[in-house]
């Protein structure tokens, strides 16, 4: 009996050890004063030129005057981005800047295609700790892609969550507000038999695929060693998404311009169909589909399905463009003015809101 209070009385000592130990919240994996000594630095990196954004530091939100000069009627276009497992990818290869640029370029041709231009970004950065460095410098250039595209970086959510990320894990996702006159608004809606299906010209994979490539990349290492367009197999699928905002500025509200679609996850028949009214059907010429190199070398080291090829990657199209026929040859003079590369690929007749290919790639 005399051994078991013993035990009992050890026991107990041990217990109340553990309940005299201190719990602190940075023990536990969240620095609050290191976070706010990276936020605080952060005002500086998102500071707008814009006359309407009136942040103040420590703010509880971002507040934005809606003045819209020459815009008659305005409807706002919002649209939330992540870039998908691109970006651990990018992480792993000390890629902040590129992947930053893949984030707001692939908003900002969400919006784009309805007509839109961009006004104001919302950012959200998830991590397992927040190092100040690296966080800075996602937060600067995010704020620099912004710039670049006549929008503002006005503010967001660092969050730093112990426990479900680990330490050098980040996980970016984004908002943005545009904005497009009524009357001028591109859904797909003018959309008829006639038209004419333009396309342009991607740099490659953009921001879909990764997760097809990347278990590539896992089975076939020796993918590593090609190159494409004089570019290593690594740079060739981490060059930043291309946008398309400014060649298509100058054309946005153009009547000429029926719909346009960006094309990303599901490919080309995937978010064509997305803008097609009913009784109308997009017919493709693969053919005449300017597959990018790099295609070729996933499709030939995977023995990917074609069908499987088309429905995961844009093959060289990432962005489409439905207009009338007469006006074709002038966007596209004017886009190569732009340094963007377009051509026709397709036409639209009668169908049931649908996209057919015709004849063959040219691999």
């Amino acid at each position: 009996m005399g051994s078991f209070l013993k035990e009992a009385k050890r026991r107990g000592d041990t217990m109340d050890n553990r309940n005299d130990r201190k719990h602190t919240y940075k023990e536990a994996g969240v620095d609050v004063r290191g976070a706010e000594r990276a936020k605080g630095k952060m005002g500086a990196l998102t500071a707008s030129p814009d006359p309407r954004v009136l942040n103040r530091g420590g703010a509880f939100a971002s507040l934005f005057v809606p003045r819209f000069d020459g815009v008659a009627d305005p409807v706002l276009v919002l649209k939330s981005e992540e870039p998908g497992s691109k970006q651990q990818l990018a992480f792993e290869h000390g890629r902040i800047e590129s992947i930053c640029q893949d984030l707001i370029h692939h908003l900002v041709n969400d919006i784009v295609v309805m007509g839109a231009k961009p006004e104001v970004v919302l950012d959200t950065i998830l991590c397992g700790r927040i190092e100040q460095e690296t966080v800075l410098a996602i937060v600067e250039h995010l704020a620099a892609a912004c710039r670049g595209l006549d929008c503002s970086l006005v503010g967001g959510e660092t969050s730093e969550q112990p426990g479900v990320l680990a330490t050098g894990q980040y996980m970016l996702n984004a908002s943005i507000l545009g904005v497009a006159d009524r009357a001028r608004i591109v859904d797909g809606s003018r959309i008829r038999p006639g038209d004419k299906v333009v396309a342009l010209a991607s740099n490659g994979l953009h921001t879909n695929g990764y997760s097809l490539v990347r278990r590539l990349m896992a089975d076939r290492p020796e993918i590593m060693a090609e190159t494409i367009g004089g570019m290593r197999f690594l740079d060739a699928i981490l060059l930043p998404h291309t946008c398309y905002y400014r060649p298509l500025r100058d054309w946005l509200g153009d009547p000429a311009v029926h719909g346009m679609a960006h094309i990303t996850g599901g490919g080309i028949e995937g978010n064509v169909k997305r803008i097609l009214p009913e009784g109308t059907r997009a017919r493709i010429e693969l053919g005449r589909l300017e597959v990018h190199p790099l295609f070729r070398v996933i499709q030939r080291f995977g023995n990917v399905p074609e069908d499987d090829m088309l429905q995961t990657f844009n093959m060289g199209a990432g962005l489409v463009v439905v207009m009338e026929a007469k006006r074709v040859s002038a966007l596209i003079g004017h886009l190569k003015t732009s340094g963007c590369q377009a051509y026709e690929v397709g036409e639209i007749v009668a169908g049931n809101q649908d996209v057919v290919f015709v004849g063959e790639l040219q691999w």
